[in-house]
């Protein structure tokens, strides 16, 4: 076809699309006018039978008018110049259309990828405690016992995770290597746990200290991971007296964090997915909305890939440890164990709670003085007893390991964390992504208990000493005996 016959055809094919665009148009008006005539007009049988003078409009308007009053305080967010009705039937319109993209894609992304094995629900196993409330707590022990443990950690699980988590691929002869107790449990609602009623950040950290208590466990340090991260940041809140210490990967913080600068939350929202983004709207403004997509998704009863399950963007490393087969096969089994219940109530519960107010400030973990009252009880108290400074915030250290190519917690993120709490240790890991430092790096783990814990000492032997203490009261009983009877003779 020559360039002239072909500029014919592009003509053709330019002036018949505007043709049926004018049709199109002409389509809809006459449609709009016809609904008009038929529906909006007074002798119409849908206004006989709902318009405003009828016996059931009558009745609907007192509710409806309540209703509309108790919406209006959205129209301030409306542009001035804006008609409401028509803005609203505007705003209304493009939600359906953007819900019904957003399942289009997820079926579409459903389609695509090869059949998944079914989710098997395995027998229950795990150890539990009852706390004081009733519910039961499922958890997990690791390394060496808590009367030999040098060490003692306690890792809250991420979204979508079980106790089986933790510090994952972590050996158990690392663990005695350096005497450390690593425990472990599922949050509630999750794996074997029981749901709370009325979770919150406050009880997520009660929870931790009462499984502290029951398994012999004074001090211990708090590991937070991804999404996990919150957990840790309560227990630095409200059990600070528990705490030897925090260790923290890829740290998740509140998105909505209104400290945040509009830099720090360009950068931060710029590196996820839309989709993603429109996941934390609905689980801050609409979280009920949430269950169509995680019943489609993790909760279908089929295994599938995280970063589609979650809407995440990753790296190249991070790809590549997701087609490692040992990863997959914990993966499999973690999600297996998180969601055995089937319950969607704590899954939409936990994403609430991420982009909801916790109840407290991350600047309220910063280490600062108490400032004194300058006042005449003050000054007298300072003549006869020493002055000792006072501090609120964490006392303990605080390290956090982010890497520098991840792309589900930004390292924006950590740069917001390290803002507001300067004293924090950060270690940046150039190349790394969400995974491929904490999960099944036998190096990297070592490094991580060298940077907390120093020269590995093996755990505590006390077995010895307690029999090394009971031979020598022995030794001196015996003494005593004889020195008595030498005595008497």
């Amino acid at each position: 076809m020559g360039s002239a016959e072909w500029a014919k055809v592009k003509v053709c094919v330019t002036e018949f699309m505007k043709g049926a665009a004018e049709m199109a148009v002409e389509l809809g008006k006459g449609c709009r006018d016809i609904v008009k005539q038929s529906l909006m007009n007074q002798d119409s049988y849908i206004n006989k039978k709902f318009g405003k003078d009828s016996h059931i409009g009558k009745r609907l308007r007192g509710p409806c008018h309540k209703l509309f009053n108790k919406l209006s305080f959205f129209n301030h967010y409306l542009p001035e110049d804006k008609d409401p009705l028509h803005a609203w039937s505007v705003i209304f319109f493009v939600s359906f259309l953007s819900f019904a993209v957003l399942y289009v894609n997820f079926e579409h992304d459903q389609s695509t990828t090869p059949p998944m094995k079914q989710v098997f629900v395995h027998p229950a196993s795990a150890d539990r405690i009852v706390l004081p409330d009733g519910r039961y707590m499922a958890y997990k022990e690791r390394g060496v016992s808590a009367d030999k443990a040098r060490f003692s950690m306690i890792a809250p699980h991420a979204f979508l995770s079980s106790r089986f988590a933790g510090i994952p691929g972590v050996k158990d002869s690392l663990l005695e290597e350096f005497g450390i107790h690593l425990l472990t449990y599922d949050l509630p609602g999750f794996g074997e746990s029981d749901p709370h009623p009325t979770r919150n950040m406050e009880s997520s950290a009660t929870d931790m200290s009462v499984l502290a208590d029951a398994l012999g466990v004074n001090k211990f340090w708090v590991v937070g991971y991804s999404s996990g991260s919150m957990h840790a940041w309560a227990a630095l809140r409200y059990i600070p007296d528990r705490l030897a210490g925090a260790a923290m990967f890829a740290p998740m913080v509140n998105p909505y964090d209104p400290i945040m600068t509009r830099e720090e939350r360009r950068k931060t929202w710029s590196k996820w997915t839309r989709r993603k983004q429109f996941m934390y709207f609905l689980a801050r403004r609409c979280p009920r909305f949430l269950a169509f997509f995680y019943r489609r998704s993790f909760l279908s009863g089929k295994h599938g890939q995280i970063d589609r399950w979650l809407s995440l963007s990753l790296g190249k490393r991070d790809k590549a440890l997701m087609e490692d087969p040992i990863y997959e096969e914990f993966w499999q089994r973690d999600v297996e164990e998180s969601t055995r219940q089937g319950n969607l109530k704590p899954f939409v519960e936990e994403a609430s709670l991420q982009v909801s107010h916790w109840g407290f400030s991350l600047s309220d973990l910063k280490l600062q003085k108490i400032k004194q009252s300058s006042n005449l009880l003050t000054w007298l108290k300072s003549i006869f007893i020493e002055a000792v400074d006072e501090y609120t915030g964490f006392l303990g250290p605080i390290h956090i390991w982010q890497g520098m190519d991840d792309k589900v917690v930004p390292p924006s993120m950590t740069d917001f964390v390290h803002r507001i709490l300067p004293g924090a240790a950060i270690h940046k890991l150039p190349y790394e992504g969400h995974f491929t430092y904490i999960y099944f790096c036998d190096e990297c783990h070592r490094q991580i208990f060298t940077t907390l814990f120093g020269t590995p000492q093996g755990p505590l032997s006390i077995s010895v000493e307690v029999d090394q203490l009971n031979l020598e009261a022995n030794i001196e009983q015996q003494e005593a005996l004889n020195s008595s009877d030498q005595a008497t003779n």
